[in-house]
């Protein structure tokens, strides 16, 4: 029942996030300013994760103090594990994108890289081949520049308006690559939060605060083994 009723949520809010895509130019331009600032500074006496994704990891529609990112620093922080995090999300990012600033990302080596990019190819109908090529060209590439560098993939999931073939294997993108590159995987990191509508914004697709929240905690349940 929560497979169908999640499929239903993003099929009729599917083209919302598309928009975002499309005509989020300034909270586009404000997540990359941030990043900028963030990857500029040499953090010596902690370590760092980087969290590397789209609108989601971004903090789409809420304030980014409560974005899941930032929600992960609170809770290493009260543990008192000495790492800090960078938001690199950018909104309406799609894999090739992803892979176009990559390196310039790069250019600060981080001790974790979370991957979470490919939501925008599956609305967009994007060939698979070209979504799971680019993911794997990303994590090639972290790879290639860092090879203690940890990665965690975050799985995702899309409605089956492009076929049920396509939804199928493209949800069997991220296993594939996780298995094939040897590398953590998060099944689907909006796991209790897709299709629950007091856990997402009046779009229906991106988190309330409190959806962050619990996407927080996928992605910790993972990301604490790495650390």
């Amino acid at each position: 029942m929560r497979t169908n009723k999640l499929h239903l949520s993003i099929i009729l809010l599917s083209s919302l996030i598309l928009a975002c895509g499309q005509n989020s130019k300034q909270p586009e331009a404000e997540s990359t300013t941030a990043v900028k600032k963030d990857t500029s500074i040499k953090i010596s006496s902690a370590k760092t994760i980087l969290f590397f994704g789209n609108s989601l990891t971004a903090g789409y529609g809420i304030d980014p103090s409560s974005a899941f990112p930032a929600i992960i620093q609170k809770k290493l922080d009260s543990l008192d594990i000495p790492y800090k995090t960078i938001n690199a999300g950018v909104s309406g990012e799609t894999t090739s994108g992803g892979l176009a600033r990559v390196d310039w990302i790069l250019r600060q080596t981080p001790d974790v890289f979370v991957l979470e990019l490919g939501a925008n190819d599956g609305l967009r109908g994007i060939p698979l081949s070209e979504t799971k090529k680019n993911l794997q060209a990303i994590i090639s590439r972290v790879k290639e520049k860092s090879p203690e560098t940890k990665i965690i993939l975050a799985g995702m999931m899309i409605p089956p308006n492009m076929g049920p073939q396509y939804t199928r294997d493209f949800q069997s993108i991220y296993p594939d690559l996780a298995k094939a590159n040897q590398v953590s995987l998060i099944p689907f990191i909006l796991e209790g939060v897709g299709g629950e509508p007091q856990l997402n914004q009046g779009d229906g697709i991106h988190p309330t605060e409190a959806g962050h929240r619990i996407v927080a905690e996928n992605v910790w349940k993972v990301l604490q083994s790495a650390l």
